[in-house]
């Protein structure tokens, strides 16, 4: 016998017209489409569980899972219509061949195939819906593509090139395939606009058309040799010190455009620095740092702090929680590395001893003058916060970067369009022209580039220390 659960109110309520508490399904439907509110159901709960359904809900899955997966589509249509790309399944770049980024989201998507293949067999479609939502909002859009968009931007088309427009192909049909069965319609627009110059090409060459419809295709095999767990975990390690490194500019107010010296990385054992040092240009380049220094020795450099994690312990220890408690807050700093290190500790209290992991315990690190420390379980970061001149005048040309491109955007330039740049006369500025001008002149493809006293038909832009100052910008 399968049990099904009650779709409630937000509140858990039973929905009923005496309380007040109903949703129109078709207002629903009409307003935010059939594939967000069956993909909001079958994500949010198991359908033997009672569901607490709440609109907000369907509108943040709509805009964000949906709205994500379709502005990497977006992403990808807008430039292979400017470089006229079509893929031609029979001849694609050897997997061995293509960047290491490039074979690291193929064996993060078939690590999802893999998985995806599991929970629906199991009838588990929760779990596989949350899946790709993972993969598609922190994988696909928010790392690969953000790290490969200059791939894109080159103006020829070069095998690098070729290999992320024919990787990014690959990632976006085998979700539209996986998520089929949940979102019928919108995995059916997806493959039949991504296949399109496909079926052009086999008409014009009388070869076999692909299938019409996703609905008529088989679903992807696993291949194991594409999965390759330890370029997941070197990747893993880049994302997690990312992550941390921009919490830390963020509680400190420092922009992402403003450079900053180094982040030092306290070793957890050979394998770490080996893997990170796999992934330290990536990474210097995601949180705009210089170098990445690793400490083998914190002691005078970063201060932890440890207490117990009584959400895990108080049922286990009961009556002698208050005695472990006492015993951990005296571990010295020696203690927490060697636990941090071994991930495991033998806690002593009385005649009873406890087997306890990190997820035992609470560690926080203490920020010190010059630097900021915040840490991801074993994993730590410390951020060096000393802005040089130099750093500061890169961090400014970066700002000017910025505020030429949106003035580009403005003006509906197309985006191979080189212009012409005049920038009003300040002091906030000057350093950052005269050491970086060629750097600016890159990046917004300018010909020209010059500090006037007058702009004509400029336009104010608010820069960090200087507000008001007038940019030109021409074809």
């Amino acid at each position: 016998v399968v049990s099904t659960g009650l779709v409630l109110d937000k509140d858990g309520r039973k929905m009923s017209k005496r309380l007040g508490n109903t949703v129109n399904p078709f207002k629903t439907l009409a307003e935010y489409g059939a594939d967000p509110t069956r993909w909001y159901m079958m994500s949010n709960s198991n359908p033997w569980d009672n569901l607490k359904f709440d609109i907000a809900g369907v509108k943040e899955t709509r805009n964000k899972f949906f709205g994500t997966l379709y502005n990497t589509y977006s992403f990808f249509v807008l430039y292979a219509n400017i470089d006229q790309f079509a893929i031609n399944e029979q001849d694609v770049t050897p997997m061995e061949e293509r960047p290491e980024i490039d074979r690291w989201i193929i064996s993060k998507l078939y690590s999802l195939l893999k998985l995806y293949h599991t929970e629906m067999n199991d009838y588990n479609v929760t779990a596989a819906c949350r899946a790709i939502e993972s993969f598609v909002m922190d994988d696909l859009s928010n790392w690969y593509v953000r790290l490969c968009r200059r791939r894109f931007w080159k103006g020829e088309m070069s095998a690098d090139k070729r290999a992320a427009y024919e990787t990014l192909y690959q990632s976006l049909m085998m979700v539209a395939q996986m998520m089929s069965p949940i979102a019928p319609f919108f995995s059916e627009l997806l493959y039949r606009n991504l296949t399109a110059p496909i079926k052009e090409a086999a008409i014009k060459n009388d070869t076999p058309l692909r299938h019409e419809s996703i609905h008529l295709t088989d679903l992807t095999e696993v291949e194991e040799h594409l999965i390759d767990l330890e370029l997941e975990e070197r990747m893993d390690y880049a994302q997690r010190i990312s992550s941390l490194t921009f919490s830390l500019r963020k509680k400190e107010s420092l922009r992402v455009r403003q450079p900053l010296q180094k982040i030092m990385l306290p070793i957890l054992d050979e394998r770490f620095q080996e893997q990170v040092e796999g992934v330290k240009d990536l990474i210097a380049s995601e949180v705009n740092v210089k170098e990445i220094e690793y400490l083998t020795d914190t002691s005078g450099v970063i201060k932890k702090k440890i207490k117990p994690n009584f959400k895990t312990l108080g049922r286990r220890l009961g009556k002698n929680m208050k005695v472990a408690a006492q015993a951990i807050s005296k571990f010295s700093q020696e203690d927490i590395a060697s636990l941090e290190k071994s991930g495991a500790y033998s806690l002593q209290v009385g005649d009873e001893s406890y087997d306890l992991t990190l997820e035992d315990f609470e560690i926080t690190a203490e920020d010190i003058p010059g630097l900021l420390v915040a840490n991801d379980g074993a994993l730590t970061v410390a951020l060096d916060i000393n802005i040089t001149d130099e750093l500061a005048a890169e961090g400014m040309a970066r700002e000017l970067v910025n505020r030429i491109q949106n003035i580009r955007k403005g003006k509906d330039f197309d985006v191979t369009d080189r212009i012409q740049v005049q920038i009003e006369q300040h002091e906030a500025v000057q350093a950052a022209v005269a050491q970086f001008g060629d750097y600016i002149k890159n990046e917004v493809l300018a010909d020209v580039l010059e500090l006037v006293e007058t702009v004509a038909d400029g336009e104010s832009v608010e820069l960090p220390g200087a507000v008001g100052v007038l940019i030109g910008v021409q074809k």
